[in-house]
């Protein structure tokens, strides 16, 4: 049986793929640039529905997410991945909504509800926040030297953080057993608090660290020189509405911790694995 890995060179498709392969099973990526991996990859082309069922056409399972960018490229992406899963008649299809809510007219969201209605065999996985985005240098940086983890999130905002890494081992369950369809929650429960992420960097670092709490749009300055305005903007926006929310923890009935048998790594041991 053959996995088809979309993103395979990102930071979410590329654990996917690794944890395919390290399982055994034949697993091939889906990227832009095949010379950028090592091992089966084929070239894949979102805006050519023929290139994407040309690339589905042997795969027994295809990992799929809504890739970065405009709410327009998204939809339009996420309506030619639907069309061509759908005449390639793929049987399996996993679906990371990347921590996107499935708002109306989005791209995750068109994925979610042609894969619903589809009649294939399918799952998706809801993650809220990744345990990555700590490792951006105005956030690490600072953990490292002065034992402060600032991130724009309330101290007492419980948050179902979850990794890559979780992920993947969700998605190559799901992938191989097709036992669990449907919506698949992913993430740490209960939900972790600023001083859960800190008590973890200080187990890992084996010094103190401190959680402070940062304001979005300063966050903002210091991300806008990495992603551009463009780029930052729709992430500093999720920070400004995470501060009008009282929580954001996953749905304990459908988690993957119920259905799978899978709990999240802590926080030390993801930074640990990582090799921070």
């Amino acid at each position: 049986m053959t996995y088809l890995v979309h993103g395979a060179s990102g930071a979410q498709g590329s654990p996917v793929l690794s944890a395919l392969r390290a399982t055994g099973h034949d697993a091939t990526a889906a990227v832009r640039d095949p010379s950028s991996i090592v091992g089966a990859a084929v070239a894949v082309d979102y805006s050519s529905v023929d290139s994407l069922v040309s690339a589905y056409r042997d795969a027994s399972g295809v990992f799929v997410h809504v890739p970065v960018g405009s709410p327009q490229h998204q939809s339009e992406v996420a309506s030619n991945v639907a069309i061509a899963l759908a005449q390639a008649g793929v049987r399996r299809v996993v679906m990371s909504t990347s921590g996107y809510t499935l708002e109306a007219d989005s791209g995750p969201a068109i994925l979610a509800a042609a894969l619903e209605s589809s009649g294939a065999s399918y799952a998706i996985l809801e993650p809220k926040l990744f345990l990555e985005n700590l490792l951006l240098p105005p956030v690490l940086g600072p953990a490292r030297s002065e034992g402060v983890l600032r991130y724009p999130v309330r101290a007492d905002y419980p948050l179902s953080w979850v990794s890559h890494l979780d992920v993947a081992d969700a998605a190559v369950r799901l992938l191989t057993d097709a036992s669990v369809t449907g919506r698949v929650t992913i993430g740490a429960l209960p939900a972790l608090l600023g001083s859960d992420l800190a008590d973890g960097f200080s187990t890992y670092f084996e010094t103190p660290v401190v959680f402070e709490a940062q304001d979005p749009e300063e966050f903002g300055r210091q991300i806008i020189p990495m992603f551009g305005e463009q780029g930052a903007r729709p992430v500093i926006d999720s920070y400004v509405w995470r501060q009008t929310q009282a929580s954001e923890v996953i749905d304990e009935e459908p988690s993957a911790q119920r259905l799978l048998g899978l709990s999240p790594r802590t926080v030390a041991q993801w930074l640990e694995e990582a090799a921070v």
